[in-house]
């Protein structure tokens, strides 16, 4: 260490930054006002709260509490990209409520996709209702009445409109859509193009599918109740002013394009492709237009003819909250069992790579989700097990194959496809058609690689069947054979568990590792067992017995 001329020691600069918390707390502001700036435009610079309380619409959200005042606990839910408004949201309709006696909760950590009701996190606290915020599907629930205030978003129109006359000839057939919170601009976008653009038609909130117990604020959706929709698709009618033809099936039947403001999650971004000619996507963000590539639905194809060999299905429930789910999970085990394979029902908020690869012995997965933002697509192959939709699996189990080019993501859709395949499979059980593929040792062949493949349909031989013990006595559950005599007697396809075949039992026994201690299972070990001895006590960096021999030192 060299001295100056003073005498002092020269120090070494600071080469990084010092952990401090003013400096993390700056750059967490930093961050969020440039969030904030992006949807709630310049005026949140000058007055923040103004600015929420007029983009979540908490005048009119309040006025309508207000009218109901047999709702004393509210939750309000908020996707990731929002959960930075939730104190100041709650705070100012703390402020509206001073004299009545409500309480508000906040659902900051979405167990499910953002665009659903989170009706389960709702029932923990016994909520009245549910105040959804942000981009919604507008799914139906199961019980809680809810209030959805998509938020209002600033959009530059003009330059819109210069970006869309870049993309478009005059005489094309182009459909205006939007997500829910942007959608508060399309009719002015359309109202600027409709003299330029003459087959130009756009896309509303399709209010009437709101269950009466739920309801919109901050958005007009009634200022085209007057006109007649020309078709519908999900939860969007299609309106124009003049007289257009009204479009039987898709509008991809009639050439439309798509001209979509916001970039869509991945599952309804697929369905959208399904539906037009071409997409083309709008990234208010990044005032940009994104042509793809998309979500490709030959991969579904392939994975659908995966599914058709698949011995072990998982169906995975991503939320209880959706109508008609439990109905779907019933129906999709029937027909998983008449078609003599086996499954297994995982119910699991947010699935993710790590959880799914704990349960290697299912096949494929058949996921039950919300077609928005609930259905995992797997784009860059993450998942070691292919994920399907429960409209795949029914193409799958069909006998013949077929493939329609649809994407179909409703649950009352197929929940009907599912019961008329079971009637007809009835039907062949019953001897209207035994005499076809009654054999059953039919060899199958997997689609995808071609090779001969006998696992499946691993209950073929098992449905039906009635074991006897070995002295000729049937085995019941009240059997005094050990555990371990039961589990080594086995038949075709499984192993004999107290008169029940499980091939789960089948499976692990084949494994080699099986479990904790496997290793030693052909090893000598002392039945009594080692000595229990009191291990360290305290914590890592002080444990007493280092403190009791540093004192003795």
């Amino acid at each position: 260490m060299s001295e100056s001329g003073a005498g002092e020691a020269t120090v070494a600069p600071v080469l990084s930054t010092v952990a401090d918390e003013d400096v993390f707390v700056l750059q967490k502001y930093d961050t969020l006002e440039k969030e904030r700036l992006f949807y709630l435009g310049p005026r949140c610079k000058d007055d923040l709260s103004g600015s929420i309380n007029e983009y979540y619409a908490l005048d009119e959200l309040s006025k309508y509490l207000k009218y109901h005042v047999e709702w004393r606990k509210i939750t309000l839910q908020f996707p990731d990209s929002l959960v930075q408004d939730s104190s100041l949201v709650t705070q100012l309709l703390q402020d509206k409520f001073r004299d009545d006696d409500r309480q508000f909760w906040v659902l900051a950590d979405t167990a499910y996709s953002a665009c659903c009701v989170d009706e389960v996190a709702s029932e923990h606290v016994s909520a009245d209702i549910v105040v959804h915020f942000g981009d919604a599907c507008l799914n139906a629930v199961q019980n809680l009445p809810v209030v959805y205030s998509f938020g209002r978003p600033q959009l530059d129109t003009s330059q819109v409109v210069n970006l869309f006359k870049g993309q478009y000839a005059k005489d094309d057939k182009v459909c205006l859509m939007a997500s829910a919170p942007y959608t508060r601009h399309i009719k002015s976008l359309y109202d600027e193009l409709k003299s330029d653009y003459p087959n130009l038609i756009y896309a509303q909130i399709n209010k009437n599918l709101l269950e009466p117990n739920c309801t919109i604020v901050g958005h007009n959706c009634e200022e085209n109740s007057q006109q007649e929709p020309i078709s519908s698709l999900g939860n969007r009618v299609l309106l124009a002013d003049d007289a257009v033809e009204p479009i039987n099936g898709k509008p991809m039947d009639a050439d439309y394009h798509l001209f979509h403001i916001s970039i869509p999650q991945d599952p309804h971004l697929l369905f959208l492709t399904t539906q037009f000619q071409s997409v083309k996507l709008y990234d208010p963000r990044n005032v940009e237009i994104n042509q793809g590539p998309f979500p490709s639905l030959m991969k579904r194809y392939r994975y659908m003819h995966v599914a058709r060999t698949a011995g072990c299905i998982g169906i995975l429930v991503n939320t209880l909250s959706l109508r008609n789910t439990k109905e779907t999970i019933n129906a999709l085990i029937d027909l998983i069992r008449i078609n003599d394979k086996k499954h297994y029902l995982f119910v699991v908020g947010k699935p993710n790579v790590a959880k799914l690869a704990n349960f290697e012995p299912v096949d494929i997965w058949c996921i039950l989700g919300c077609g928005q933002g609930g259905i995992i697509l797997d784009q860059y192959n993450e998942f070691y097990k292919p994920i399907i939709t429960p409209y795949e699996l029914t193409l799958a189990l069909n006998d013949e194959v077929t493939w329609t080019g649809n994407w179909v993501v409703d649950f009352k859709q197929v929940l009907r496809d599912i019961e008329q395949q079971i009637e007809r499979s009835d039907g062949n059980v019953n001897g209207v058609n035994a005499d076809i593929d009654s054999d059953e040792d039919k060899p199958e062949f997997d689609p995808v690689t071609g090779k001969s493949v006998s696992t499946s349909r691993p209950l073929r031989q098992l449905r039906h069947l009635e074991l006897e013990a070995a002295d000729g006595s049937s085995t019941t559950n009240n059997s005094t054979s050990t555990s371990k005599e039961v589990t080594q007697r086995s038949t075709n396809g499984g192993v004999i568990i107290k008169g029940t075949v499980s091939t789960s039992a089948s499976y692990l026994q084949n494994r080699a590792w099986s479990g904790l201690g496997s290793d030693f299972q052909d090893q000598d070990v002392d039945e009594e067992g080692a000595t229990v001895e009191e291990g360290r006590s305290g914590i890592a960096s002080k444990y007493e017995s280092d403190l009791q021999e540093a004192k003795g030192g």
